[in-house]
């Protein structure tokens, strides 16, 4: 059974239902990836001042995902899901990480994401893998449609850290699907853009987000480990 298309503004995705159930499956909050527990330096950003409503949460998550690690993570998403040496790929997907707990956060979730996957059947990847890699290289596997897969995955991360900033900040639910809702452009500007980004695009100037990650090792109170 086919799916009517999906409007983008630079074309269409067409997916099974059985793909569609997949990609919802893994992408989901409940699945066992242990995402809940990272804020992505969020939590130093709401201590020190830099999001106290929705407002600040919405432009800093608009450039995490424009100018960040978000943009980053789907370029790398792209390519894992296109083959090629997945073992270097995701030795550069280590290597970026502009902390050791954002390190720490990409692989414990890409690690336990293909853990929980295994009723799937994997792909062989590294023992320590990023989230990205993971979840490119599974979806490619399944043959779900790369464009689907990107958009999910950064539609993830988004509510995610939404969900972070309910608590902490903390923002009513009704406020953060808010946010939510006017990242939607910009979620699939980021899918648009990256779909011919090559790994020299790479890159990033949310330096803040940067800078609140580091702080985040060293902050006396944490609910978050991230």
């Amino acid at each position: 059974m086919i799916l009517k298309p999906v409007r983008m503004p630079a074309g269409t995705i067409t997916m099974t239902m059985h793909e569609l159930m997949r990609l919802l499956a893994w992408l989901s909050p409940s699945f066992p990836t242990g995402a809940y527990a990272y804020s992505h330096g969020l939590e130093w950003a709401v201590e020190c001042g830099d999001i106290g409503d929705e407002t600040a949460l919405g432009d800093w998550l608009s450039d995490v995902l424009a100018h960040g690690s978000a943009r980053n993570d789907a370029i790398l998403l792209r390519h894992a899901h296109r083959g090629g040496d997945l073992a270097r790929l995701n030795d550069f997907a280590t290597a970026i990480a502009s902390s050791r707990e954002r390190r720490a956060e990409t692989l414990d979730q890409g690690t336990a994401f293909i853990a929980a996957a295994a009723a799937w059947h994997p792909p062989e990847l590294p023992e320590r893998v990023a989230y990205p890699i993971a979840v490119g290289a599974l979806a490619a596997r399944h043959g779900i449609d790369e464009d689907a897969t990107t958009t999910g995955y950064v539609q993830g991360f988004a509510t995610n850290l939404i969900s972070a900033a309910v608590r902490l900040v903390p923002l009513g639910q009704s406020a953060g699907l808010r946010v939510l809702a006017e990242l939607e452009q910009i979620i699939l500007t980021v899918v648009n853009e990256t779909r011919t980004a090559t790994l020299d695009d790479i890159g990033g100037c949310a330096f803040r987000a940067d800078i609140a990650a580091m702080h985040h090792e060293t902050q006396y109170t944490r609910l978050f480990r991230s």
